[in-house]
């Protein structure tokens, strides 16, 4: 059974692990990148910032997480969304990022957005299910990227 939590320090270097284990395993790592500075400052940049950083956990392993990041009063963008291969395909993924959906609710957010790479397409596929809508491709740097964006809470209405 998953138990999902808001991040703790002493989860550091689970959610380095698990993030890189991820990646690796979906050939989207990238060593050294760039990209990954937010994971050495995630009280800062998420939990600081009117944002989230849930961790999933099985027997006390972390073998799931997923982030909530605002960007403007109105938007928040899902970031980190990682399952561990060995916990893939019951559920994990779709808990942590329905979990992060109720948080950016309360905190009033209208609009989620988010990218992926046009490699990783079990993660179009996730977001496609959960009601995301893609707005543009792009480059990350040298990453391809599919943007994704969806409305939520009080934002559907509109």
């Amino acid at each position: 059974m998953l138990n999902i939590r808001r991040y703790q320090p002493s989860d550091h270097a689970a959610v380095w692990d698990l993030h890189k284990t991820a990646l690796l395993a979906a050939g989207a790592y990238i060593e050294g990148s760039v990209f990954d500075v937010d994971l050495g400052q995630i009280e800062a940049v998420y939990l600081d910032g009117f944002g989230e950083f849930l961790i999933g956990t099985v027997e006390d392993r972390v073998v799931a997480m997923g982030a909530l990041r605002r960007t403007d009063p109105a938007r928040a963008e899902i970031r980190r969304m990682r399952v561990h291969t060995d916990f893939q395909r019951h559920g994990f993924g779709q808990a942590i990022y329905n979990a992060l959906e109720r948080r950016a609710s309360e905190l009033g957010y209208s609009v989620l957005h988010l990218d992926t790479a046009v490699v990783l397409v079990g993660a179009q596929h996730f977001y496609a299910k959960n009601g995301f809508k893609e707005v543009r491709r792009g480059k990350l740097g040298i990453v391809d990227c599919i943007f994704y964006e969806k409305l939520i809470g009080r934002g559907k209405s509109r």
